[in-house]
């Protein structure tokens, strides 16, 4: 199978099957997740090679990698650029489905960058959290 985006990007039996399976769900779920869900399939796989695979994918723009310094890192199989909602008490993240506006980019334009994305995160209270809390 090959992915197109900025460059084809050539996958194994076993890069497939990790991106097929994170594709299944909404839950951006952990590295250790995604090898529970893998290893159904493929029981021989090691939770080593999932990390080094998501980091792969990550690397390649075919997943996204989730998750500031001090956050568990979670995984998306939506690679397109979108907003998301993270729990600071339970780590659960969500897809932010309001669309929301980005400001300008004409001082990093000024600075020399050149921007290669942008990634928003809001952090706040699930109301599963919010709801233990009472």
């Amino acid at each position: 199978m090959a992915i197109e985006s900025n460059k084809t990007v050539r996958l194994s039996r076993q890069r497939e099957t990790i991106l097929a399976e994170l594709r299944k769900v909404k839950t951006h779920p952990t590295a250790d997740e995604v090898y529970d869900m893998v290893r159904r399939i493929l029981p021989r796989i090691s939770l080593g090679t999932v990390y080094r695979n998501l980091d792969f994918l990550s690397s390649r723009g075919v997943v996204l990698r989730l998750g500031g310094a001090g956050t568990q890192k979670r995984f998306d199989g939506t690679p397109e650029p979108h907003p998301h909602l993270r729990c600071s008490e339970c780590g659960r993240v969500e897809d932010l489905m309001a669309p929301i506006h980005l400001p300008s980019l004409a001082a990093e334009e000024a600075m020399g960058y050149t921007s290669l994305r942008c990634d928003v995160e809001f952090v706040g209270i699930c109301p599963m959290c919010a709801n233990s809390k009472m």
